[in-house]
C-alpha cells in the first residue's frame, strides 16, 4: 500500500511546517505570572510614571525646590531641571566618571543615584568649583598643563581631582597605599593614578592630568 494514501500520513512539507512552529514556540520568552496578571492602570494603559514628589536640592550653594518623579537620577535633575549641563552624561552606567559630582565633599557618580536621596547635602558640580569668578587652582592647572583634548570628561575629572586632594589632606588610604594603618598624604604618581582610575579619558590625556594634579599638590604642600 502507498503510505501517502493512508488517512494519517504526513507529508514532508507538513512535517517541516510543524517542526518550525514547535521551534518558534520553544524560543518565546516565558512571561512571569505576576507580570501577566498585573492590573492595568485606569483608562486601560500601563502605569508609566509615578507621581512627582517635592525635592529640595542645595547645589553650588543655592537652594532649589523641585518637583521630580522619584526615579529621576541626580544627573538628570542637574541637567534637565537645573540646567547645569557641565556635568556630562557619558555611559550612564557609572563606568566612565564623566558625571562625577561632589556630595558633601565626596565624589559620586550622579548617574547611579537618585535626586531624592541627596536632600540636605551640599552638591557641588563643575560650575561651583570657581569662586568669585576666579578658577580654582585645579582648573587653572588643567589649562596650564593642557590636561584635556575634547573636554567631555573634564568636568568629571575636575570634580574627582578636587575630592582626591581633599582625601590626601585627610590622609585617606587607597588601594595603592603602602601601609593603610597610617595616614596617606603622599601625592605619588601611583596614588594619583589609582585614585583617578574611575575617570576615563577617551582622548588619552592622562599624563597631562597627572601633571596638573602633581603641580597643585606640590603648591598645596602635599608631600610626594
Amino acid at each position: 500500500m502507498d503510505p501517502s494514501s493512508t488517512p494519517n500520513a504526513m507529508s514532508r512539507r507538513d512535517f517541516l511546517q510543524c517542526t518550525a512552529v514547535a521551534a518558534s514556540a520553544v524560543s518565546l520568552p516565558l512571561v512571569p505570572a505576576t507580570l501577566a496578571a498585573a492590573p492595568a492602570a485606569p483608562g486601560g494603559g500601563a502605569q508609566a510614571f509615578a507621581e512627582p514628589v517635592p525635592v529640595v536640592l542645595k547645589v553650588n550653594g543655592l537652594r532649589h525646590e523641585l518637583s521630580l518623579e522619584p526615579r529621576v537620577t541626580l544627573l538628570d535633575a542637574l541637567r534637565e531641571s537645573l540646567g547645569l549641563t557641565g556635568t556630562k552624561k557619558g555611559c550612564d552606567h557609572g563606568q566612565c566618571g564623566a558625571c562625577t559630582v561632589l556630595a558633601d565633599g565626596r565624589r559620586i557618580n550622579a548617574c547611579l543615584t537618585l535626586a531624592i536621596m541627596h536632600e540636605g547635602q551640599e552638591i557641588t558640580t563643575v560650575e561651583g568649583l570657581a569662586r568669585d569668578g576666579r578658577l580654582s587652582p585645579l582648573q587653572a592647572a588643567f589649562i596650564t598643563c593642557d590636561a584635556f583634548q575634547c573636554g567631555y570628561c573634564t568636568p568629571g575629572q575636575l570634580c574627582s581631582a578636587t575630592a582626591l586632594l581633599a582625601e590626601l589632606r585627610a590622609g585617606d588610604a587607597s588601594a595603592a597605599s603602602a601601609d593603610v594603618r597610617h595616614p596617606q598624604h603622599g601625592a605619588s604618581d601611583a596614588e594619583i593614578r589609582e585614585r583617578m582610575s574611575g575617570n576615563l579619558c577617551r582622548c588619552g590625556a592622562y599624563p597631562n592630568i597627572l601633571a596638573a594634579l602633581l603641580s597643585v599638590a606640590a603648591k598645596a604642600g602635599t608631600p610626594g
